[in-house]
């Protein structure tokens, strides 16, 4: 208890791992746990259902597992789930789910959330993303691994964003953003693909090779999304190397349900 602050208050219903630290003013609400080495920060209110793994930052002034902000919400027991490593900036907001979904908001490992963020109920986020200062995600949204959001974006509910894509600052989403894509304007419209990124990332020539060539399939050459799939998928036949990376796209347009921004 030691590395709680004396200021704080905690439920005796809420389950801290000894080495959880806590900051002053604090509050920590039934229903909360909250793995080893995460750190709270002061002015910080966290309420359950709410899961929170290890070793994650929360700073200050964050309201962490508050109640949907959906009109249809009657009290249902629903959950937001943090994983690991986290880093969570200040005056963040992250809700819990639905019952009209499936009733989590999932946040995963290794993210960094910069100030102002809000993750409204039932988004599912993946693991390594960056969203920059006031992105802003409606409900049902989904976010791939690797995802970067640009400073000011507004996802509308239900919009899903492909992995390994990017936002400019000040973009305004209305449609599915396909991986590898970089998006900007608003509405936001594909700019180009993710070059540098995947550098980054330790994609292999053949896998950037068939990202331009699936950037040009999709946006250069007039096709529908189901023509472009169709080459795609002939792509797959002529670039093994890059048959996984190819498969990430054609998965993602197969499921996408709100049109694909172009």
């Amino acid at each position: 208890m030691s590395k709680i602050h004396p200021t704080a208050v905690v439920d005796p219903k809420a389950e801290l791992d000894s080495s959880v630290e806590v900051g002053a003013f604090t509050l920590i609400g039934p229903g909360v746990k909250i793995d080893a080495g995460t750190r709270i920060g002061p002015h910080c209110v966290v309420e359950g259902p709410t899961t929170i793994g290890r070793d994650n930052q929360f700073f200050q002034f964050s309201s962490i597992g508050a109640a949907p902000q959906d009109k249809k919400y009657a009290g249902e027991p629903t959950q937001l789930i943090v994983g690991d490593r986290n880093v969570v900036r200040e005056f963040c907001t992250f809700n819990r789910g639905t019952s009209q979904d499936a009733g989590i908001t999932r946040l995963g490992d290794d993210n960094w959330i910069m100030a102002y963020v809000h993750l409204a109920h039932d988004c599912v986020v993946g693991n390594r993303t960056i969203f920059a200062n006031n992105a802003q995600l409606a409900g049902h949204v989904h976010v791939g691994d690797w995802a970067i959001l640009g400073g000011f974006t507004v996802v509308h509910q239900f919009v899903h964003i492909g992995a390994h894509s990017m936002t400019g600052m000040g973009s305004i989403l209305f449609q599915d953003l396909p991986p590898f894509i970089m998006a900007a304007g608003n509405t936001a419209e594909a700019r180009s693909f993710n070059l540098e990124g995947l550098k980054r990332r330790g994609f292999s020539p053949e896998q950037l090779n068939a990202v331009k060539q699936m950037y040009r399939i999709l946006y250069r050459r007039g096709l529908t999304v189901d023509q472009a799939k169709m080459e795609m998928m002939a792509l797959q036949g002529e670039m093994a190397a890059a048959k996984d990376t190819i498969q990430l796209m054609l998965d993602f347009l197969n499921t996408a349900t709100r049109g694909i921004i172009r």
